[in-house]
């Protein structure tokens, strides 16, 4: 049975909002008339939430999180954008995360089930997968885009257009300018390919085999015996039909606005 809603006295709730059933909405929490709370959400109090935003269900929003209000960009001059957020997301003290802009997809996007640690920063038209997790202070510049499982250590910047792959992780304190491939790990200021983030492929239930080939395609891609280019086509044609290697072709395939990111002793030819 449906716990029923709970509003603080102290917290404003304005009319046009829409509250799912079961919220706990604490003291002096301020939620705007455009947004849309999904069922058994609590805010802890002082949280404040804005503009066109859609949390959903089950969300956990502590103290001081600013939820929605204006992107940060100077270009930006009111217009109607959005920022949707998907179920089971964890945000903590003082997180920001901010709507779209008409100059990007005029909506910043977040899955479900991801975890925002305390003065993490999520900026306009961002793309942002499921079960992401971003340490404390984490700064996603805008229209940056992060695949699920992706794990971003604590007090790094992601230079906007950024692409960060599926189950990569990016290192503590690391600046990252160019695009980090699925599985990678990046370390450093500024940010370079230091492997494959094996930890993070065991704990989502890949297979031996599966981490082996993975393994084997990443050494082969960035041997310095040949271009980069020549190695990806070695890699495709030794792994055809395995799918997180194709996957991982497909990605650096796909390109971006960002170059990508190597290891130390390896430059794209």
């Amino acid at each position: 049975m449906a716990h029923e809603t709970f509003i603080h006295p102290t917290a404003v709730v304005e009319d046009g909002a829409t509250i799912g059933v079961g919220c706990s909405i604490g003291p002096f929490c301020h939620i705007g008339p455009n947004v849309v709370l999904g069922a058994g959400s609590t805010l802890r109090s002082h949280v404040v939430i804005a503009g066109h935003t859609q949390i959903g269900d089950g969300a956990k929003i502590y103290p001081f999180a600013s939820i929605g209000h204006d992107p940060q960009h100077l270009k930006y001059q009111g217009e109607e954008t959005r920022l949707v957020i998907g179920a089971n997301c964890l945000i903590r003290e003082h997180v920001t995360l901010n709507p779209g802009t008409v100059q990007g997809r005029s909506e910043t996007t977040v899955g479900d089930n991801c975890a925002f640690f305390t003065g993490s920063h999520v900026a306009h038209d961002c793309v942002v997968g499921s079960n992401v997790t971003l340490i404390n202070h984490v700064m996603l510049a805008g229209h940056c885009v992060v695949g699920d499982y992706a794990t971003i250590a604590g007090g790094s910047g992601i230079h906007q257009f950024t692409r960060v792959g599926h189950h990569a992780y990016v290192g503590g304190l690391a600046a990252v300018e160019g695009d980090v491939i699925p599985f990678g790990m990046v370390l450093g200021n500024r940010a370079y390919l230091s492997g494959l983030n094996v930890i993070g492929m065991k704990r989502a239930g890949f297979g031996r085999e599966a981490i082996r080939n993975v393994r084997k395609a990443y050494r082969m891609l960035f041997s310095d015996d040949l271009t980069f280019r020549e190695n990806m086509e070695e890699v495709e044609a030794e792994y055809p039909d395995d799918p997180l290697v194709q996957d991982l072709l497909g990605f650096i395939k796909s390109g971006g606005d960002r170059a990508l990111c190597f290891p130390r002793s390896t430059r794209p030819a």
